[in-house]
């Protein structure tokens, strides 16, 4: 009877409890049945598969006891505190000192929360632990990307200075050891560059920034209006007799003026960037310090001391950009005058050298925005087990599990689609030998080394465009799941429910770097470049992947398989003979095709290894669901009670099963 009831207030009623988040990853205590044990206990059993996939077995609990303590460690209240900092008190800009001159000095201000983050990034080895060249036995990039899985979500977006340092990494790499020429000291100054961007110690990290975008345009650098040249002799002479000659850390800066202006530069507070400006034999790569030493006067008059400041290296920050999402990030406008560098290998061949830049952050994207959908999901999962509605758990509702389950199967292909491009960047970087033939991942990957760089480039901006936008696809239906409490700003609690700023993350994944269409564009270039597989990359080197690896599944998935076949003969008759317009035109079917053969190559292989109940119902899901499009065959109508006992295992786990209502 309402007499009898109180009335709700502020502080009486109903008040939902707040889900409890189990860890990413969870690494056995024992080495016995250890794969099948992390599946079982980690939160993310996609995650666990994965790693048992690409390690070898004596490395699975050296690698997994990180990811393992990094799973812990985002969920720590400390952690969850400076990214709610880092997002809330975003960073400003102060361009002028008290009396109204150009601060040089320190224009930016980040909060104590971002920089606290950054460092736990150096820490993890988020980036050091791809070149740290004492791990022989397995596949680096795996371990790394296992980190950045469980890391990012929490990072607040300070994972995207480290995957430009990353990038920066491998370009530098690939030019220490170079002669200095005409450029006195540049390889002790790529040397010291390499080895701080590298770091694991915070103290003396550096992260760089990525310097391409202008009002020109993105992608489209052929526009580039920032100039390079190099400096006379006389103005080396003079700005060593100003005292504006070194770098912060005493080393020469490079012989090279650069002037020009870039439109959209992440990643500001960082140390040192890579750029590209016009030269005059052609769009050529440099290497800046952001700062340099300033050797003058203390104060005027008799008693002036002699002393070194720092200042900006010729970079004033106009504005800082106002963006949707990325709060935390800073992200500027940026005039470049005067500012001093080293080029980085030939003259001209600047779009070259930075693809080595691009290809590391494709992957990153990817991969950042699949490990904010699990961060959705693993809410999801969470909600649904506290959250009634009507009297029932959510997860008593078979419509509901069925929906979220689906959205499982597609973060599950998601997943896989992305570490194999991290699992042949790493081979292409290590070898065959070390890193795949004494894992699961043996027929997965190509042993050729030619086909296994083929591969990759293929795959690479195919992999950047769908799974990206796929995440911010599944983060939708994550805030769904939540109803209005997903539609929030939720930074109570640690922001740990706060879909909405996850969601708003992901979407400039989906641009950076490229988005859809440029992507497409350039597989348009792939398919069609003889220098790849005489210009038949689809059927000789994608194909021939594809059927090799099915061989290995025929056993158990017979007719997904020959799905599977279909698709691709379907892909190789669109681009057999297709000319360069329209592969164009059809530049976004094709993405399709290839992610949706892939995905279900990957998922059907993983399934074979060791059939397993759950990644076997994900794999015949998703090819049956997303592989199938204009097939022969037709699925065999199923029994509901059945499936939403599937449902259940493959959204909540083998671990969580409740009893059907159906």
């Amino acid at each position: 009877m309402a007499g009898n009831r109180r009335a709700s207030s502020s502080t009486e009623g109903f008040f939902q409890t707040l889900p409890t988040f189990e860890p990413q990853y969870t690494s056995p205590s024992q080495p016995s049945n250890y794969a099948e044990a992390a599946q079982r206990l980690s939160d993310d059993p996609v995650l666990a598969r994965i790693l048992h996939q690409y390690l070898p077995a004596q490395a699975r609990q050296q690698v997994g006891a990180s990811i393992h303590k990094l799973s812990r460690r985002v969920l720590q209240s400390s952690v969850l505190r400076h990214a709610v900092e880092a997002d809330t008190d975003v960073p400003t800009l102060h361009p002028l000192t008290t009396f109204g001159e150009v601060n040089k000095t320190d224009p930016l201000r980040t909060c104590t929360g971002w920089k606290a983050l950054k460092a736990i990034c150096v820490e993890e080895g988020t980036v050091s632990l791809a070149y740290d060249k004492t791990k022989t036995n397995f596949n680096r990039r795996i371990a790394q990307f296992g980190l950045v899985h469980v890391w990012t979500p929490a990072a607040a977006m300070t994972m995207c200075p480290m995957s430009m340092t990353d990038g920066a990494a491998t370009l530098l790499s690939r030019h220490m050891a170079d002669a200095d020429g005409d450029q006195p000291g540049r390889q002790a100054v790529f040397a010291e560059a390499y080895r701080r961007l590298v770091s694991q110690d915070s103290r003396e990290s550096w992260t760089s920034g990525q310097w391409m975008t202008e009002r020109t345009g993105g992608s489209d650098v052929g526009g580039t209006e920032t100039l390079a040249r190099r400096l006379t002799q006389s103005e080396i002479v003079e700005d060593e007799r100003l005292g504006v000659d070194q770098d912060t850390l005493g080393q020469p800066l490079g012989p090279w003026r650069i002037d020009g202006f870039k439109w959209f530069s992440s990643a500001t507070d960082s140390e040192m960037a890579i750029l590209l400006a016009r030269s005059s034999r052609g769009i050529s790569a440099f290497l800046i310090p952001m700062r340099r030493k300033v050797r003058g006067q203390a104060t005027r008059g008799a008693n002036a001391l002699e002393h070194e400041t720092t200042e900006l290296n010729g970079i004033r920050i106009q504005r800082l950009k106002d963006k949707l999402g990325t709060k935390g990030l800073p992200t500027a406008e940026l005039e470049i005058r005067g500012a001093r560098g080293w080029l980085i290998g030939q003259e001209g061949k600047g779009i070259k050298e930075i693809s080595a830049i691009l290809n590391i952050t494709r992957i990153h994207a990817a991969a950042g925005s699949v490990s904010y959908w699990s961060r959705g999901l693993a809410v999801c999962r969470a909600f649904s087990k506290v959250r009634k509605a009507r009297g029932r758990l959510l997860y008593d509702y078979p419509q509901h599990v069925l929906w979220m389950a689906a959205e499982t199967v597609k973060y599950w292909a998601a997943v896989h689609f992305s570490f194999f491009g991290v699992a042949l960047l790493g081979c292409n970087e290590q070898s065959w030998n070390a890193m795949a033939e004494n894992t699961p991942a043996k027929t997965l990957i190509p042993q050729d080394s030619t086909h296994r760089v083929a591969l990759l480039r293929l795959l690479t901006p195919i992999i950047k465009a769908q799974v990206t936008v796929a995440s911010v696809s599944g983060l939708r239906e994550c805030i769904e799941c939540l109803g209005g409490v997903g539609y929030c700003e939720n930074n109570e609690d640690g922001g740990v429910m706060n879909l909405a700023k996850l969601y708003r993350d992901t979407l400039a994944n989906t641009i950076w770097e490229g988005t859809v269409s440029v992507m497409a564009e350039d597989v348009g270039r792939v398919i069609k470049d003889k220098r790849i597989a005489g210009g038949e990359i689809i059927e000789n080197v994608f194909g021939s992947w594809v059927r090799a690896v099915l061989e290995h599944c025929h056993g158990i998935f017979k007719e997904e398989c020959e799905i599977v076949e279909e698709r691709l003969e379907a892909l190789i008759v669109i681009t057999r003979g297709a000319s360069a317009e329209e592969l164009e035109y059809r530049g976004r079917d094709l993405l399709s095709h290839v992610e949706a053969i892939s995905c279900a190559v990957l998922l059907l292989y993983d399934a074979s290894t060791d059939g397993e109940e759950v990644a076997s119902h994900v794999a015949s899901r998703y090819v049956w669901s997303h592989a199938v499009p204009h097939s022969r065959h037709r699925r065999k109508q199923s029994n509901c009670g059945n499936d939403a006992t599937i449902d259940r295992m493959i959204f909540l786990g083998t671990s969580c099963r409740p009893e059907s209502k159906l």
